[in-house]
């Protein structure tokens, strides 16, 4: 399956939940449903995934945790706030750089729409891309 193929079927299972349940539940609600969302849709996911900082010799662990990696080339960041701010777009793109994955969508199921909540950053380049 193509990476493209991945973040289309996690758009379409945000848009079945935030169609369903809409706004103004906690993240972990979000994550939890996507989670098993996609899945019952046979994906491979992980929640609450350790993203290590590796400064010189030295990795650290408790820097940052992705909310959900999906097929082991998508993270997914999930929010439930009024409206997406820039930090949270460099936030993704940290967790990105970092982790070496290439793909990244920010998902902020906080709106009375998702249509314009949902941001796809992409990292050139990164070592799984053609994966």
């Amino acid at each position: 399956m193509q990476i493209n193929d991945v973040t289309a079927a996690i758009v379409d299972s945000a848009y079945q939940i935030h169609t369903e349940i809409g706004p103004g539940l906690f993240e972990s609600v979000y994550e939890l449903v996507l989670a098993d969302m996609l899945a019952s849709r046979g994906f491979s996911v992980q929640r609450q995934v350790a993203i290590p900082i590796r400064i010189g010799e030295k990795v650290y662990d408790e820097g940052f945790r992705a909310d959900l990696i999906v097929d082991h080339r998508v993270i997914v960041e999930i929010k439930s706030i009024e409206r997406l701010a820039r930090v949270h777009k460099k936030q993704m793109l940290t967790y990105l750089k970092l982790s070496g994955l290439p793909v990244g969508l920010l998902i902020n199921f906080g709106g009375d729409l998702l249509k314009g909540n949902i941001e796809r950053l992409v990292i050139p380049g990164a070592q799984n891309l053609k994966k």
